[in-house]
């Protein structure tokens, strides 16, 4: 529906943007993740959610195993699905048990040194329409009506009742106390634990069109006139709380088309933009076109916002929901090769197990193609990265970076399964190594080199 609601121009501008060929950890323009201490962060991982369980039962669904699976494979990084509708049932009272039930999860992550970043998930706006995220309390829409799509739940975001709740929801002054109130909770909650990297704002917004609109239009309107406002209302109560923790900012799902988002700057020194990578058809159960150049107007889209903020870019979702299609090898492989041009890291949707967008059957094995993203990389970097990246062909990772002359000097690799051999030069030697990671000093002065090559069966 939404590639159908599309202006032919719209898709042609993005599609004529210039595009530029990068390496890993290089992009022009993009500056790269950091961490506390000033490493260079590599995330590769995961969502990690449990839509099925609400009240006392809520969050039962996942599990230690979803981080100790997750690690087991090589992931660092985690995007943890929670909902202000169980945190917040009823106006000004929020749920300790939720929250105990949130730091569980982050204590399973601090233990298998998973990095989290909290996201305020919400699906068609929340429980008023069947779904979560936003409480019923919340959700204003002046007696519009709303149809169910039980077989296309994506459309109802263009329901009238669905619409209108959003523009109360960043125009309404109580409604903007409310929400900055539940990013203080949250905040405060967990600012200090060590699992916690950052805070998603909102997941996937939406919004009204105006009269005459269309949908690129609107998007490009929602994003400068209320996203923007709304992000730099959110940054700003987690702040207090938390001084150092990046906050993950969306644009609407129409970047996904290969739109560029008309969001503003957000007037906080630790932004990540965030955006998902999904193509409509694929969503829509069709296989990957190799040919349509789908995957390379979503980068020259997506990489627009970082390149004028200077921020940082994690894709926070990205996946099809049936990865044994013919084609979905390539698309795996094209993915990820564009994800490591300008990403700082990514999450793929969903770390669960079983059928559909699940990344692992349940006994744990990998579904089809999913295998793939599970390859080596530099965790963290103790210096500047003049690139990187892993060849499938070979099952050969090459990292080059010029070392820090402050602070750590150590560079950690994540593993998959199996086993590697690594050689360092350029003052740079392997210090330590324990199943699935290796760490890396470099003395400064030149450029350090890491190679890591599969050295026998998985």
């Amino acid at each position: 529906m939404l590639r159908a609601m599309l202006t032919a121009g719209a898709v042609l501008t993005a599609l004529l943007a210039p595009a530029t060929a990068r390496a890993e950890g290089s992009a022009p323009g993009i500056p790269p993740l950091t961490d506390r201490h000033g490493r260079t962060l590599t995330l590769r991982g995961w969502n990690i959610e449990d839509k099925a369980h609400r009240g006392e039962a809520a969050l039962s669904g996942i599990t230690e195993r979803h981080l100790r699976d997750m690690r087991a494979q090589g992931f660092d990084f985690a995007r943890l699905l929670v909902f202000w509708d169980d945190l917040e049932p009823e106006p000004g009272r929020y749920s300790r048990r939720y929250l105990e039930k949130i730091e569980r999860v982050l204590d399973w992550a601090r233990r298998h040194d998973v990095k989290v970043v909290i996201d305020a998930h919400q699906d068609v706006f929340g429980p008023a329409f069947g779904h979560r995220g936003i409480p019923g309390w919340a959700t204003r829409t002046d007696g519009l009506p709303f149809t169910p799509h039980p077989d296309d739940w994506f459309a109802e975001y263009f329901e009238p009742a669905v619409q209108r709740a959003f523009t109360h929801l960043y125009e309404d002054d109580d409604l903007r106390r409310a929400q900055a109130r539940m990013w203080r909770t949250l905040a405060a909650r967990f600012a200090r634990h060590p699992a916690v990297l950052g805070y998603d704002l909102i997941n996937e917004p939406m919004g009204e069109p105006e009269p005459g609109e269309d949908i690129v239009s609107a998007a490009r309107r929602i994003e400068r006139d209320q996203l923007t406002p709304m992000y730099n209302r959110l940054a700003d109560a987690v702040r207090p709380a938390d001084p150092d923790a990046w906050v993950f900012v969306e644009p609407t799902p129409v970047v996904g088309e290969g739109v560029p988002t008309g969001l503003g700057r957000v007037d906080d020194p630790r932004v990540v933009y965030a955006p998902h990578f999904y193509d409509t058809a694929m969503e829509a159960g069709a296989d990957y076109d190799p040919g349509a150049g789908w995957i390379e107007a979503y980068e020259r889209a997506v990489t627009a916002y970082p390149r004028r903020y200077r921020v940082p870019v994690v894709v926070g979702e990205w996946g099809p929901p049936d990865s044994s299609l013919p084609h979905m090898n390539r698309f795996y492989r094209d993915a990820l090769a564009s994800l490591s041009r300008y990403a700082s890291g990514w999450a793929g949707y969903v770390w669960c197990y079983g059928g559909g967008y699940c990344a692992v059957d349940g006994a744990g094995a990998f579904r089809a193609n999913k295998e793939l993203t599970a390859e080596p990389y530099a965790e963290t970097v103790a210096g500047t990265a003049r690139s990187a990246g892993y060849d499938s062909a070979t099952g050969v990772y090459r990292l080059v970076y010029r070392p820090a002359r402050h602070g750590s000097r150590v560079t950690g690799l994540s593993l998959p399964p199996g086993a590697w051999r690594i050689t360092a030069g350029g003052g740079a030697g392997v210090v330590r190594r324990a199943p699935g990671r290796a760490w890396v000093r470099a003395v400064p002065g030149g450029l350090a080199t890491v190679t890591v090559e599969r050295a026998g069966p998985r």
